[in-house]
């Protein structure tokens, strides 16, 4: 006999999940275009960014990535089992991306792997009281 824990709170937490990755999407979009069209933004001197990609690919990725975690956040909405994992996997993925920033804009860096960390935390919290809630 399983009982089945309830969390009342998960479904704002969820929202939340899905607004912050949303946004962080935008700002990776955003990220892409200032390296597609002005890349020395990025340049950090001798100090040396970790990303050693010439800048149009990094946009281009940026680009790419913004619009893979505005995806997963869309995914969340539908309550389905895919959309968690797949968002659990895509913030992770761009929460150790975070570290590649830190010489050139540390700040940034510890903010988006805290709301990461925020997000990963969301998307653990009572999964099951998301599913009655909102999906079928």
């Amino acid at each position: 006999m399983t009982t089945e824990v309830q969390h009342p709170a998960a479904v704002g937490w969820t929202a939340f999940a899905a607004a912050v990755m949303f946004v962080i999407g935008v700002f990776d979009v955003i990220q892409g275009f200032v390296a597609l069209f002005k890349d020395e933004i990025y340049v950090v001197g001798q100090s040396g960014l970790i990303i050693t990609t010439d800048y149009t690919a990094w946009g281009w990725a940026l680009i790419v990535w913004g619009a893979v975690l505005i995806v997963a956040a869309l995914s969340l909405l539908t309550a389905g089992g895919f959309g968690r994992w797949f968002s659990i996997i895509v913030v992770a993925l761009n929460m150790i991306a975070q570290f590649a920033f830190f010489p050139a804009y540390p700040l940034w860096g510890v903010v988006a792997i805290g709301l990461s960390l925020a997000v990963l935390w969301a998307l653990t919290l009572g999964w099951s009281s998301v599913r009655k809630e909102i999906g079928s």
